[in-house]
């Protein structure tokens, strides 16, 4: 169960990795959670995969993660007579609606709800910006432009439209269906591509009967404007830095990750970074030096999770770079500057009980030298709590709802263990002793901290902290549940 460090590994799923056979090699390479891309594979493609992660889960008994990733809209130019032109800097270049074949004077774009956004001076980025172009003129169904940067545009290549915000919903009918057999299917995240507004977030809340959890992906300039408002709505966000690259000055998406990163962990919520971590291990065996230390920036900000993408979806070393992707986090989780800096974006907890007694649970796990904080969780609040602390020691999550422990088990330091909520004080003592003795959290005689709420059972009543000793509990191994053990020490 114990992984040994705190910052978790998505790794996506594709043509490389669908196997169980591989799906099980990842996770024992340290996969914490596994993304289906909705962009790519059929339904029945994705039936089948979610079928060997669960197989895997029943196998090794840990809940495991599973993110579908919807598409969202993609704008694309039309074809052209042969296939691709070249585009010279300072030509002008015609975008419209009309579906005959493009040249080197023009390209059809049937989005007319893109023409309804331009003014002159925004700016069209095709082919992830490899090609600009500036708008000179723009009306209801073309717009008159001169080429900033030039290049080959060959067919159905993308746009961006960094510079307004488009009047496009960011559920097309293709991922109303996605996210129906998603939720039917029983993903436990959805991850929402272009995000604009917070209405969006509503939306796929709306759409999912509020039974998947919803990660906000952050790859648009109006996402970031929003950020505040789309944060408050979503369950989680991905900054997902592919197409927010595009979209933004390459040097300024360094700050927008760390800002996005520091203020979901103010709001408990958790985070990941994603796109081109460790993008040359999808044809080589090791990755450049400065994937590593952007790898390593990630977990040094105490982001939830890293993902991967092409690297385990598609790439020739799925394993090797899931692989690598855990050597670098606990290499970073070793360093002292690591705890520095996790402690100096520190959040203050808020003037409530469940809050204060988490706040205490780290601090007297610290004082104590305690092996693990247990706490029991019914929702899920509790856990997030506890893991935005940031604690020193493991957070051992007892949560009764499998669909919350595989929910949770892609945020930052919390264990999640499957277990039926404490009836008494001894159970609850018991219950918190085994599962960090059995999981390899403790051992005989060190102190646990444990939280829960009283009267037992009861959501969002985290009121109790009680401090309590490892016992020689390997005669206890195979005790039923209704077996009371021997009652744990406590200096309380």
């Amino acid at each position: 169960m114990r992984r040994g460090r705190n910052a978790k590994i998505v790794a996506t799923l594709g043509p490389a990795s669908a196997s169980s056979e591989m799906i099980a090699d990842l996770y024992r390479a340290g996969a914490d959670a596994f993304r289906l891309n909705f962009s790519h594979g059929t339904h029945d493609d994705h039936r089948a995969t979610y079928g060997h992660i669960r197989a895997l889960e029943k196998d090794t008994g840990a809940p495991i993660a599973v993110l579908a990733d919807l598409q969202g809209p993609k704008l694309r130019v039309g074809k052209f007579k042969g296939g691709a032109v070249t585009l010279a800097r300072g030509q002008k270049f015609r975008l419209d609606l009309d579906r005959a074949q493009g040249d080197k004077t023009r390209t059809p774009l049937p989005h007319k709800e893109v023409f309804q956004a331009l003014e002159p001076g925004m700016r069209v980025l095709l082919d992830d910006g490899r090609i600009r172009l500036k708008i000179i003129k723009s009306g209801a169904d073309f717009a008159e432009t001169e080429v900033v940067t030039g290049g080959r545009l060959s067919d159905h290549k993308g746009v961006n439209v960094p510079d307004a915000v488009l009047p496009l919903k960011a559920l097309t009918a293709k991922d109303r269906r996605d996210l129906a057999f998603a939720a039917d299917l029983g993903a436990d995240w959805l991850a929402l591509s272009f995000v604009q507004r917070p209405d969006d977030i509503a939306e796929a809340r709306k759409l999912s009967g509020g039974h998947v959890a919803i990660m906000a992906k952050i790859e648009k300039p109006a996402a970031v404007e929003r950020f505040d408002e789309i944060l408050e709505l979503a369950d989680g966000v991905m900054v997902a830095r592919g197409d927010l690259g595009v979209e933004m000055l390459p040097e300024e998406v360094p700050g927008v990750q760390k800002r996005i990163v520091r203020a979901a962990r103010q709001a408990g919520k958790p985070v990941v970074v994603a796109t081109q971590m460790l993008e040359s291990m999808i044809g080589a065996p090791e990755p450049t030096r400065a994937e590593a230390s952007d790898v390593a920036t990630a977990v040094y900000d105490g982001g939830d999770a890293v993902m991967l993408s092409a690297e385990s979806a598609v790439g020739d070393y799925p394993r090797e770079a899931v692989a690598m992707m855990d050597r670098i986090i606990r290499e970073v989780e070793r360093d002292p500057l690591h705890r520095q800096f996790l402690d100096a974006n520190y959040t203050a907890p808020e003037a409530t009980a469940p809050d204060a007694i988490s706040a205490a649970a780290s601090q007297v796990a610290r004082t104590v030298d305690a092996a693990a904080i247990v706490t029991y969780s019914k929702s899920g609040a509790t856990a997030l709590r506890a893991a935005r602390e940031r604690p020193d020691v493991p957070v051992v999550a007892l949560i009764p709802n499998l669909a919350v422990a595989r929910r949770l088990s892609l945020v930052w330091g919390l264990h999640c263990v499957r277990g039926e909520d404490a009836r008494d004080f001894d159970e609850m003592v018991a219950h918190a002793t085994r599962a960090v003795f059995f999981g390899g959290f403790g051992t005989a005689g060190q102190r646990v901290v444990i939280t829960a709420g009283v009267p037992f059972g009861t959501p969002g009543a985290t009121n109790l902290l009680h401090i309590a000793w490892l016992g020689d509990l390997q005669d206890h191994r195979k005790t039923p549940r209704d077996t009371t053990p021997p009652r744990a020490k406590s200096p309380d």
